[in-house]
């Protein structure tokens, strides 16, 4: 059984990744159940760009228990259109770290209170990379695209997923079911095409 770390801190984002990866003959552990503590600089300008410089940075201080182990990391957030693609990849960070995302869902509302409903595009991003134990680096992409909605709408996910609809405004990514979203979503996306990549790695 291969290990693989994934640089988040994030439990919800570590259930759909475990989630995801299922398929294959792997446990993966978070920083903290690796006890790995790594305080990353995500001064990338590109989602993609990010996703390595985490997974470089955990994979250059891994217990030595783990030094056969794959470290993956991810960079993902939203872009609206009318806000000239931000949050971006400050979606973590933007309105300040502590700042919950009630607020922040709330300001990006306001933000687009006169902006009609054509013109309400969005997208999620998520940019995947992977540290192979012989230093050979992977990535993928996924995207999914969507609107702005004029309120939060569903409990279901977590960040923007409340004001995140889908593009026939039918639902919210907060709206759907854990495998509805694993199966249509930007991590999902990003996951599955690393999932791919990494068979010839772990079989």
């Amino acid at each position: 059984m291969h290990t693989i770390i994934f640089a988040t801190g994030n439990k919800d984002k570590l259930v759909e990744i475990r989630e995801i990866l299922s398929g294959l003959p792997v446990t993966v552990l978070s920083m903290t159940d690796a006890g790995i503590a790594c305080d990353v600089d995500e001064n990338g300008k590109t989602f993609a760009e990010n996703a390595l410089i985490k997974a470089r940075a955990v994979a250059a201080v891994l217990p030595d228990r783990y030094r056969d182990a794959i470290v993956m990391a991810d960079d993902s957030g939203l872009e609206v259109d009318a806000m000239d693609k931000l949050p971006g990849v400050f979606s973590a960070r933007w309105m300040g770290r502590d700042t919950s995302y009630r607020i922040k869902n709330a300001k990006i509302i306001e933000n687009l209170k006169d902006v009609p409903l054509p013109k309400r595009t969005a997208r999620f991003v998520c940019a995947m990379a992977a540290v192979l134990p012989d230093g050979r680096t992977l990535s993928t992409r996924g995207v999914i695209e969507g609107k702005i909605g004029y309120e939060e709408r569903g409990a279901n996910g977590f960040g923007y997923d409340p004001i995140f609809m889908l593009p026939d405004m039918s639902c919210s990514t907060a709206e759907l079911s854990p495998e509805e979203k694993n199966r249509i979503s930007h991590r999902g996306k990003a996951l599955r095409e690393m999932e791919r990549l990494l068979r010839d790695e772990v079989s």
